[in-house]
């Protein structure tokens, strides 16, 4: 048995822990899985937990959108026709203990088929893919973590209906909004903070800081680089985490970009970056009046020639594209600068220190980030495999003439469908079922009578 393994089984024995969640993200970064008794952790080491394979086929709300019991489960894979069986494979390395809810102990999953053939859906195995490929070059890629997100005091409990997304919870602002890193604000939000950083602290993820940002019932957290897979693995749990600790005291946490409330910011999650090599951070340069090294160059000229396809992955839902209309804090075209934040890739951090890094600032906090992660850094490995520039950076990124990013998540699906180069490192089989996924839901978007379109029309026409 792996060794890990056995320590995660010697301490669910010495803790007393009888229930064990065991998880996997699926195509949209919900977490998805089974609870099984601590009897049965052995078996789900050595042979995996079987589960329904259509939980890679529903849309945000819930329903399956392909044809399941057609040939090839509607995805052209005989492993998923008739709602076969997945095997969910424990990893050992993101055991956790969640205080909260027992203690009940937790891990992270991969998905293959009963073969033992890998899941092409699967997310976690898309960014371990990226990962090797770094590796192959010789890289190791370092992320940090910059996300902001929504607290609210819940007003009334949930209404469900169902076959459909719940109603939205009836809600209360905890803040009044714009006033940003306040300290008088900072002191209101400590209790809701101390709940939040206490309960993360016990599941191993230690906040670097946590802000009041500019909107109302707004906060922004960031968490140190940390290599490999690791950023990932942190923002499912981070997002599980606050999501369940403040349900359970009367709060409502959302990583949705911009709720329909009063004076509501919308919210991004940017991504810090580095490669390290055999001689450290590759992005520092050797001359002190360069932004960036040479591989670093490279990378982000990879990330501006992909950006437009990437967002499809970067920022997944419908709601998310409300972010870039005229926000002066978020990117609107594709263009990368010096320490601007309005920039799409801003470089960060001090040559002299060892710091130098890209914050790329297209993403939104509920993407899955598994393939946000994953595509950022096959753009970038791209970008140095074909000695890619990116030309000079932008002195006012949102006057100069440049492509503009995405206006909709159709428009961001058909340039991902255009880009040959990304589809093929993340996968076809992945690509295509992300496109289809998506574009259900767009259409069950469209298919609505929105409020705006009730007001306008009902009683003019």
């Amino acid at each position: 048995m792996n060794p890990d393994a056995a320590d995660v089984l010697s301490r669910v024995e010495r803790d007393a822990i009888d229930t064990i969640r065991l998880s996997f993200p699926d195509p949209h970064g919900l977490l998805r899985g089974k609870t099984v008794d601590a009897g049965a952790l052995s078996g789900a080491f050595r042979d995996g937990i079987a589960t329904v394979t259509t939980l890679l086929s529903k849309d945000t709300s819930g329903r399956t959108v392909f044809p399941t019991f057609s040939p090839g489960g509607g995805v052209g894979l005989a492993e998923m026709a008739g709602a076969g069986d997945m095997l969910m494979i424990p990893d050992p390395s993101t055991f956790r203990v969640l205080d909260w809810a027992g203690p009940t102990g937790w891990m992270l999953c991969d998905l293959v088929f009963p073969s033992g053939a890998p899941v092409p859906f699967c997310s976690r195995t898309a960014l371990r893919r990226a990962v090797a490929a770094a590796a192959t070059r010789g890289f190791e890629v370092v992320t940090g973590l910059e996300v902001e997100f929504h607290v609210f005091r819940l007003a009334d409990p949930d209404h469900v209906v169902p076959g459909q997304p719940p109603d939205p919870p009836a809600v209360l602002p905890l803040t009044g909004g714009y006033q940003l890193l306040s300290e008088d604000a900072g002191d209101r939000w400590e209790p809701v903070l101390a709940l939040f950083r206490d309960h993360l602290a016990r599941v191993g993820i230690t906040l670097h800081s946590a802000e009041v940002e500019f909107g109302p019932s707004q906060l922004e957290v960031t968490l140190p680089a940390v290599a490999g897979m690791a950023a990932a693995d942190t923002m499912v749990l981070l997002r599980s985490t606050l999501r369940q600790v403040g349900r359970r005291h009367g709060y409502h946490v959302t990583f949705m970009c911009r709720p329909q409330l009063p004076a509501t910011c919308s919210s991004g999650w940017h991504l810090h970056q580095s490669l390290r090599d055999s001689g450290g951070n590759a992005f520092v340069p050797d001359d002190p009046a360069a932004l960036l090294s040479k591989t670093g160059r490279q990378f982000v000229a990879g990330q501006l020639t992909h950006a437009r396809a990437a967002c499809a992955f970067a920022a997944p839902t419908i709601n998310g594209y409300k972010r870039f209309l005229g926000a002066p804090m978020a990117p609107d075209r594709v263009v990368w600068a010096r320490d601007d934040r309005s920039a799409l890739v801003r470089v960060v951090g001090d040559a002299e220190a060892g710091t130098t890094h890209i914050e790329n600032r297209i993403g939104e906090p509920a993407a899955n980030p598994y393939l946000y992660l994953a595509s950022q850094l096959h753009a970038g490995l791209d970008g140095i495999d074909h000695a890619l520039d990116p030309g000079p950076p932008a002195d006012i990124p949102l006057a100069t003439d440049a492509p503009r990013l995405p206006g909709s998540l159709g428009e961001a699906l058909t340039a991902l469908e255009a880009d040959t180069v990304l589809t093929a490192a993340m996968g076809e089989a992945l690509t295509a079922h992300h496109v289809a996924l998506k574009r259900a839901e767009i259409a069950r978007f469209e298919a609505t009578v929105t409020d705006w379109e009730h007001r306008e029309y009902f009683d003019l026409l």
